[in-house]
């Protein structure tokens, strides 16, 4: 196995976050979902947006969201997810690039716009997620650089992929290349419902060595087991794969491999604004301590870290350096 180029590259939908605080009556009137990811047509975009209050726009997307983050402990990461050549698509770019992830993904010149996810918070710090993956959703087997993937100590997709045709044949074509070349393929399950659209071919990417590590929460967990029984799930996902993390929110983390299980706790905050971005920044911090070699516990301890700063404020990405954070809490970097 040569040396690796980047430690982790990511692959995802790229998408484009309109964040608005709200409350539950706006979620009512509109039919959602409260906590969910809901996937939406143009039509009911362009509603969502227009009964909007003023909102905060920023660059999102799960797997992109974990790339930033892990470019922010100082980690070489690059990044694969399409948007179109247009005036968000080019500022989605330039955010990423400004990140210092490398970002080569063509942009598409015709077809929909670039994707946009309308997210709504709510008091508690909960959000509800409306995604139009508009360009997104061309991502195709085409966009995959099959040199760069193999040059990546660890492949990270996103459970998302897993909607778009021919994203999914991407999905599957960079864990073929990677395990081609030895590297470790990294999966997060993105969200309860989407595993409930696709549970078994989940399962089966697990059982079959497809992904080596799963990222999940509590609430992913039990959906993937169809189970609301914590301990019965943990150890089905023991039997599933080698490499298991669930996050529990304020419970910490549960790291899950052959050898055993390992339990780390969460960090404290000050107030819970946002929980947008809670997941994808503590796989960031997660697979930093991984690459770097440290300890379960201590990847734990970074993935808690990046996620208690990123749900202190609205966005899913991170507003101070987690490099100089992590430094401060005297953890590896």
């Amino acid at each position: 196995m040569t040396s690796a180029k980047y430690d982790v590259l990511g692959i995802g939908n790229a998408i484009f976050d309109v964040l608005v605080r709200t409350d539950e009556g706006f979620l009512a009137a509109h039919g959602m979902t409260k906590g969910g990811m809901a996937l939406i047509d143009e039509p009911r975009a362009a509603s969502i947006y227009a009964d909007m209050g003023p909102a905060t726009e920023m660059s999102g997307g799960s797997a992109a969201n974990t790339i930033v983050g892990l470019a922010g402990f100082g980690a070489r990461t690059a990044y694969v997810g399409k948007v179109k050549d247009d005036q968000i698509g080019r500022l989605y770019a330039h955010d990423i690039r400004a990140a210092q992830v490398v970002f080569d993904t063509p942009p598409a010149c015709d077809g929909p716009a670039t994707g946009c996810s309308y997210i709504l918070v709510t008091p508690d710090g909960e959000r509800t997620m409306n995604t139009y993956l508009g360009a997104a959703q061309d991502l195709s087997p085409a966009d995959i650089d099959a040199e760069a993937v193999a040059a990546a100590s660890i492949l990270y997709l996103e459970g998302y992929l897993w909607d778009p045709k021919a994203a999914k044949e991407a999905f599957l074509k960079a864990s073929q290349i990677a395990h081609g070349a030895k590297r470790r393929v990294a999966l997060t399950l993105s969200d309860a419902f989407c595993v409930d659209r696709y549970r078994d071919e989940f399962l089966q990417l697990m059982r079959t060595g497809a992904v080596d590590l799963i990222f999940a929460n509590e609430s992913e967990l039990h959906s993937l087991y169809q189970t609301s029984d914590f301990d019965a799930a943990l150890t089905q996902l023991r039997n599933d794969i080698a490499f298991g993390v669930v996050t529990r929110s304020e419970k910490g983390c549960v790291v899950a491999t052959k050898d055993g299980v390992a339990a780390v706790p969460a960090c404290s905050i000050d107030t819970l604004v946002d929980t947008t971005g809670a997941g994808d920044l503590f796989a960031a911090g997660f697979l930093f301590g991984l690459v770097r070699g440290a300890s379960h516990e201590n990847a734990g301890r970074l993935g808690a870290l990046a996620a208690a700063e990123v749900i202190q404020h609205i966005g899913a990405r991170p507003q101070v350096s987690l490099k100089e954070l992590a430094q401060a809490n005297g953890l590896p970097v």
